[in-house]
């Protein structure tokens, strides 16, 4: 078979293909350019999901009329340049852009106009490119000062095998969609506008550089409520930065699409950060549940490799597990830090279920009074047991059933850990020794958690705080309680391990075998001993004891797995924090059990002095906070 050089054309296509894959594809490559420039607001118009018009305005520094049609040549950039040396170094990305084929490319397969200003030109010039044939430069008219305007019309006009394989109008839409809202999360100093089909979709304006700006463009993009349950994210280790802000455990969701990576500005996606994440949050939320985060690293260029793939959403990492133990070990740190704190979502949440079932109950006639007693004494109410018989049903479920009411008197098992939980909770606004053994008498309504007024169903306490009102679900807080002391224990201890009579030969691919072997330190600190026994097997010697009998090759498996795609072994730990929450949820207080207010208070100030008791160990919460005013709404008072 001979071999035959490609028209230069046909290049042109090959190459489009691999940058620019759909509209959300080309208009990225547009924005980075016009953020390369230095603009600080871009406008976005798509018509027919991208693939009838595109138009991305901005006001950065411009194009000469000189660079027009350089700008359109393959493989030309105004984002390297040679050093001292004559080098062209790549690992020296300053940039969003610098591989030269992003508009070349999509000229190539389209209608492609370009119009523009330079800064301090009085002039304005265009060019136009229709499927790879360049039009001449030509005076236009331009709108502002300085800047870009490049309309792409007709997208993949001149490879019509592309068009059979796009997606739907609004799919496609969504992707731009998304596409901008990534690009707006990674320069908050720049503002952004979107209109689809004529239709507003979003307007983000310029905030300030910094923390406070960047939380205000994501609760922007992702909602006022991430804003509110955001855990603010700012370590270093080694040069490696790591920013943003994490949601909290509560604050979850069904899938991963709510978590996003950015490296040195750049939207990334890179499966780094999902086992990350997974890791830092296997505590506190089930298998099926994802955590919200928006993360920014920050490193030196030399230690990123950016260069993977022509759409540039990959990026290699010199030492990937720096900054995964960055991830995972901030997060961590955040997540601590927060304490006993719940997402607010759950006080919303239950006020939402609250007024959706406000309606009367079927056959419920409220009385002709809401007097009180004073109409019980007129005989426009009756007590339960006062009622004709055809009326005694109609109380509210529940309304009846027997409930426990705090008494003043201190006893019962947790009845000595109350002084010590007290003692051990500190307060932003008081000295940590202003406790009830302390000389000046304190509220314990002025406690985070309150104090203890009525355990109800004999599982749920309730508990008033000076703005409002707690409701704690006393198993599942427990649970938690019981599970963090078991988590210290196994740290401080180790894990005890278990010698297997007979070693199990566990036979891998010899790949993972070898990463499987590369983690055996790691491995023993959490009882599994593990060898190597020759070229694709691994020989177990011992296993953690609590684990009980196990299947020591299908955990290899799992290992390997987790190695594999996350680059963490997952598998063992999480095993270890199943069985832990396991027996965590048979050691602590059941639903149904009876507490004094002794014991209830001692259980209040453990979970304020407790990390992480905000959620039980599948991420639901412990309790629920409603505020005075919540409560007032639901009866009219506001």
């Amino acid at each position: 078979m001979p071999i035959r050089r490609l028209p230069p054309e046909t290049v042109n296509r090959i190459a489009a293909g691999e940058v620019v894959e759909r509209p959300a594809s080309a208009i990225k490559e547009l924005v980075d350019n016009a953020i390369d420039a230095g603009a600080t607001r871009i406008e976005v118009e798509a018509h027919g999901g991208g693939l009838t018009r595109i138009l991305v305005a901005d006001d950065g520094c411009g194009l000469s009329a000189e660079e027009l049609p350089v700008a359109i040549e393959r493989h030309a950039t105004s984002k390297l340049a040679p050093d001292a040396d004559g080098l062209w170094d790549l690992l020296r990305i300053h940039t969003m852009g610098f591989r030269g084929e992003a508009l070349p490319s999509i000229g190539s397969v389209a209608r492609l106009q370009i119009s523009s200003r330079a800064k301090g030109e009085k002039d304005a010039f265009s060019i136009l490119v229709e499927g790879g044939q360049v039009g001449d430069v030509a005076p236009a008219a331009f709108p502002g000062p300085h800047g870009a305007r490049i309309e792409v019309r007709d997208l993949f006009y001149a490879t019509p095998a592309r068009l059979k394989f796009m997606k739907s109008e609004r799919a496609e839409a969504l992707a731009i969609t998304e596409e901008i809202k990534r690009q707006a999360m990674a320069n908050e100093s720049v503002g952004f506008s979107l209109d689809i089909d004529g239709r507003r979709v979003l307007r983000l304006p310029p905030e300030h550089p910094g923390p406070q700006g960047r939380l205000a463009r994501l609760a922007a993009v992702l909602g006022r409520e991430f804003q509110e349950n955001a855990l603010e994210i700012d370590q270093v280790r080694d040069g490696v930065r790591l920013s943003g802000f994490a949601g909290l455990p509560t604050y979850n969701r069904g899938n991963a699409a709510h978590q996003y990576l950015f490296v040195n500005g750049r939207p990334v996606r890179d499966r780094l950060l999902q086992g990350a994440l997974r890791a830092a949050y296997a505590d506190f939320l089930a298998r099926d549940r994802h955590p919200t985060a928006a993360l920014y690293v920050t490193l030196d260029t030399a230690e990123v490799d950016v260069n993977v793939h022509p759409a540039k959403a990959e990026v290699r990492f010199r030492d990937p597990a720096l900054v995964r133990g960055l991830i995972v070990g901030a997060l961590r740190h955040a997540l601590a830090g927060a304490g006993h704190r719940a997402s607010t979502t759950v006080a919303a949440q239950a006020l939402d279920s609250i007024r959706a079932q406000q309606s009367p109950f079927p056959g419920y006639q409220p009385g002709p009074s809401a007097a009180g007693f004073s109409a019980w004494r007129e005989g426009g109410w009756a007590p339960p047991t006062q009622r004709p018989l055809n009326m005694q049903s109609m109380d509210l479920p529940g309304l009846n059933e027997v409930s426990a009411r705090v008494e003043p008197s201190y006893g019962g098992e947790l009845a000595e850990v109350v002084r010590e939980a007290y003692a051990s909770v500190a307060f932003e606004d008081r000295p940590i020794t202003d406790h009830p053994s302390a000389a000046a008498p304190f509220d314990p309504v002025d406690y985070p958690l309150g104090a203890a007024r009525a355990q109800v169903h004999e599982t749920y306490i309730v508990a008033q705080t000076r703005d409002g009102m707690v409701i704690v679900d006393q198993h599942a807080a427990h649970e938690r309680l019981v599970y963090e002391r078991m988590k210290g224990e196994m740290a401080a201890g180790g894990v005890a391990r278990q010698t297997l009579l007979l070693p199990e030969v566990v036979d891998l691919d010899p790949a993972e075998a070898e990463r499987v072997i590369a983690r055996a330190e790691e491995l023993a600190n959490l009882g599994l001993v593990i060898e190597s026994f020759g070229p694709g097997a691994v020989l177990v010697r011992e296993t953690p004891a609590l684990l009980g009998k196990t299947d020591a090759a299908g955990l290899i498996r799992d290992i390997a797995d987790d190695l594999a795609e996350n680059g963490a072994a997952l598998a063992l730990k999480e095993r270890l924090e199943e069985v832990c929450s396991t027996m965590a949820c048979h050691g602590s207080v059941r639903a149904g059990r009876r507490l004094n207010g002794a014991e209830m208070n001692a259980l209040l100030r453990e979970m304020e002095a407790t990390p992480h008791s905000g959620q039980c160990n599948h991420g639901r919460p412990t309790y629920v906070e409603l505020k005075l005013a919540d409560i007032e709404k639901l009866f009219g008072r506001r």
